[in-house]
């Protein structure tokens, strides 16, 4: 158990300037302030204020923090008064405390409930993060303390607490770099969230520990005896895996604990980046080392700033083992972070979210200030949270880091918007692609572009994974469009009003319209307007805003109910869908059919369109017949997939290949690894020698398509497939 002493004592350690005479007086501050708290442990409430703040001296942060850990929940468990911390301690400590207390309130809700004012909250959560990264700091330290003493909670909150955090703070601490906290936070997740696993597994790694030992020692004789004979000073250790990593590749990989043999890792430390290298070489020249196990992250670093060289090796008996190797300063930045670069030798200097250390939460924000659709933006802060990332080449050698998953088009666009604006096609390794391919590690990849393009396609935002690729693209339609989307927008406002039977005079008044479109982040109504058309916010959402407006002045019983009406909605829009997965906005057992003339599936963008006497016809939106359909506005309806479809869908694709004995058969052997169902085939070959097979298969989403179409592309003399309008 940490003592005031113990905190001071920590930051003597790193920083001889540290004011031992203000972090005493935060101490007293909250000591006072908590007096007579208990914990659900039964102990004063101070210990938890004071293990936060020592694990703040471990990542060796300025005295600021320090005050800031100890005072951390003094606004929201206590009667301190935010100005009182403000004359004591300074506006600095006050900023991050507040920082911290809504950062508290926030968190358990955000990634749950996606509600409008929950996603805003969310918002504020990452602009906290991006005010002052030192909160976020403190706030992953108060919740591994918290992680920590778990077991005095009910199981219901033990396994709630668990979730929350493997789902939010183990992934933040990863992007941060500060592994010292990541990976005892997933350990602590895994025991608690599934303990028979975990305790099996702790009982196994240790039953051989003392064989693993015996091994890993004599491993590390060798290798401090040959970079003694090198005149490389080393420190060389080996460190045990951590449980969760450990679990993660027995599942992964399908292996049983016995099989998994790297349960140690080595590590050498060295004072610079040519010894690094020299150590890897003789490193190598010592032990054979496995093919395609090697990683290079001096030379690519991390998005969270780690680096170090990893290799695998073979050891006696053909046993694996992993050896990294860095220098002290990368050592400093793989236990620490973002952490390790905080300056708290020099007054007011911080990180902030402009340094390069911070790309992935700069490039959230700036998507969150081109966005206002709730759903995309909780969807992409996972995907920044939990994805990895991919590395590849420009033709003249340039790195280009992207998310895992990332296509030519996410490249195009990394490089210059007009590149991306540009493009017709990509080459991979020298080879024509799709540019919808998924780029691996190392690829080479040059975009073709043509002053002849007709500019980027609406379908690339469902495959582009960077946020500033999906904001070019989006800021190109609304360029391309304003016009139409503008008067589009005005159409959809004035059909709402005279929907719930209010007057256009009634809501838009200037007195009302500066706050709303402020609250939104658009400069004038037409900008409303354009991108109500463009479809990146509703226009319920405006309405139900300016009604808020109006109620103040109108006491009136109807309109409470319009209002609620409105809000159940913008926030609940849960109608019962039809029998083939599709919901129609408003309108509940309706008879809906799927066109038959482009045959869409869950996952393809659709609209509808109301029928005479036969009900809603589902179109997907880049069917040939949608642009007859479009010019009668007043018949189309919003439709959308429901988000669990169960039913099996019918899509026709065809293939063109250079006939040949057995082509027919590797089709059908490459149906089967995907798991495709083939309900019709039919093949002709012309005079040429060109197979034209065309083959229905049934499928329950788009992706189960897209995985088929990549499957059939890999099959010899197989030069084009796709799918049939």
């Amino acid at each position: 158990m940490a003592t005031i002493q113990d905190v001071i004592n920590n930051a003597k350690k790193y920083n001889k300037k540290s004011n031992s005479k203000k972090i005493m007086k935060a101490y007293e501050y909250a000591n006072n302030a908590h007096k007579g708290q208990l914990r659900m442990s039964g102990e004063p409430y101070i210990i938890h204020p004071l293990e936060v703040a020592y694990i703040i001296t471990t990542l060796e942060l300025d005295d600021d923090s320090i005050c800031a850990a100890l005072l951390h929940d003094v606004f929201e468990d206590t009667d301190l008064k935010r100005e009182e911390v403000v004359e004591e301690f300074g506006e600095e400590v006050a900023e991050i405390v507040d920082g911290v207390t809504k950062l508290g309130s926030l968190a358990a809700q955000t990634f749950i409930d996606k509600r409008e004012e929950q996603v805003e909250n969310y918002r504020k959560f990452f602009m906290a993060m991006a005010k002052d990264i030192r909160v976020l700091m403190i706030k992953l330290a108060d919740r591994l303390h918290n992680m920590r003493t778990l077991k005095h909670l009910t199981d219901e909150r033990k396994v709630s607490n668990a979730k929350e955090t493997r789902m939010l703070y183990a992934p933040l601490a990863n992007r941060l770099g500060i592994y010292s906290i990541k990976w005892e936070l997933e350990d602590l997740c895994f025991m608690y969230l599934e303990p028979d696993a975990y305790f099996e597994l702790a009982k196994g790694v240790k039953s051989k520990r003392e064989e693993r030992e015996k091994f890993i020692n004599e491993i590390l004789d060798e290798l401090r005896a040959k970079m003694k004979e090198a005149g490389i000073q080393a420190e060389i250790y080996g460190r045990p895996k951590h449980l969760w990593s450990i679990y993660r590749k027995m599942k992964k990989d399908n292996k049983t604990l016995d099989q998994i043999y790297d349960l140690f890792a080595l590590r050498i430390i060295v004072n610079s980046v040519k010894d690094c290298y020299a150590a890897l070489g003789f490193v190598h020249e010592m032990y054979k080392p496995m093919p395609g196990r090697f990683k290079d992250y001096i030379a690519v670093p991390k998005p969270n700033m780690y680096q170090s060289l990893h290799t695998t090796l073979i050891g006696k008996n053909g046993v694996p083992f992993e050896v990294q190797i860095r220098t002290w300063d990368m050592h400093r930045v793989a236990e620490y972070g973002i952490a390790a670069h905080w300056a708290y030798k020099e007054k007011g200097a911080s990180v902030s979210v402009s340094d390069d250390k911070l790309s992935w939460l700069r490039e959230s924000l700036e998507w969150q200030n081109e966005t206002n659709d709730d759903r995309e933006f909780m969807n992409q802060l996972k995907f920044d949270l939990f994805d990895e990332d991919v590395y590849v080449f420009t033709p003249v050698g340039d790195i280009k880091q992207l998310p895992a998953g990332a296509t030519p088009i996410d490249f195009a666009y990394s490089i210059h918007e007009q590149v991306g604006h540009k493009m017709v096609g990509a080459k991979v390794n020298s080879r024509i692609v799709p540019i919808t391919t998924e780029l691996q590690n190392g690829d080479i990849v040059e975009i073709v572009t043509s002053d002849n393009s007709n500019g980027p396609s609406r379908d690339w935002l469902k495959v582009v994974k960077t946020n500033s690729a999906r904001s070019k693209i989006q800021n190109y339609f609304k360029k391309a469009l304003r016009e139409e989307n503008t008067a589009k927008g005005k159409e959809m406002i004035d059909r709402e009003l005279k929907r719930i039977g209010m007057n256009f005079a009634d809501l838009f008044r200037p007195e009302w319209l500066p706050d709303v479109l402020e609250k939104y982040k658009y400069n004038t109504l037409d900008d409303a307007y354009a991108a109500i058309g463009f479809g990146a916010i509703s226009p319920l959402k405006i309405i139900t805003r300016l009604l808020e407006e109006y109620k103040k002045e109108n006491k009136d019983l109807e309109l409470e109910k319009t209002i609620e009406e409105l809000k159940q909605v913008k926030l609940d829009n849960r109608p019962r869908s039809s029998k083939n997965g599709i919901i129609v906005k408003g309108i509940d057992n309706c008879l809906v059919k799927l066109a038959r003339c482009c045959n869409p599936l869950p996952g393809d963008d659709i609209i509808g369109y109301i029928t005479r006497g036969r009900g809603v016809s589902v179109h997907r939106a880049d069917c040939v017949n949608c642009k007859d359909l479009i010019n009668n506005e007043q018949r189309l309806i919003d439709v959308s997939w429901e988000k669990e479809i169960k039913a099996a869908y019918i899509a026709d694709i065809t293939l063109y290949a250079n006939d040949r004995n057995g082509l027919l058969a590797d089709i059908t052997v490459a149906m089967n690894e995907v798991k495709g169902n083939m309900v019709s085939i039919n093949a002709k070959t012309t005079p040429n020698r060109v197979a034209i097979i065309t083959i229905g298969v049934e499928v329950d989403s788009i992706d189960k398509l897209n995985k088929i179409l990549k499957a059939l592309r890999k099959v010899d003399s197989v030069y084009e497939v796709k799918r049939n309008k």
